[in-house]
């Protein structure tokens, strides 16, 4: 009886592997997509990545200048509150 069958993955083992960064700290151990330095999940598949136009980059209005204004009015509002309570506290 033969020991078991030998698998030739020589070829799979020299591919290159993907370069980004795990959780965990270290680099993923998937193989690269042909021509890509990223595996399938990492941004090699075809039609991954950012979209074009940088969509990504739309203001949603929450860091615009007046906003940041109104919640500074809002947090000096609360201080003084909490200033004149404690004042009032015997």
């Amino acid at each position: 009886m033969s020991a078991g069958h030998t698998r030739n993955t020589g070829a799979m083992s020299s591919s290159p592997r993907c370069g980004a960064g795990t959780r965990a700290g270290h680099t993923c151990r998937a193989p690269a997509m042909r021509g890509k330095t990223r595996c399938r999940l990492h941004g090699g598949a075809p039609g991954s990545g950012a979209p074009r136009g940088n969509r990504n980059a739309r203001k949603h209005g929450a860091f615009t200048s007046d906003v940041i204004a109104e919640q500074r009015a809002a947090m000096e509002l609360l201080d003084e509150t909490g200033r004149m309570l404690r004042k009032l506290k015997p």
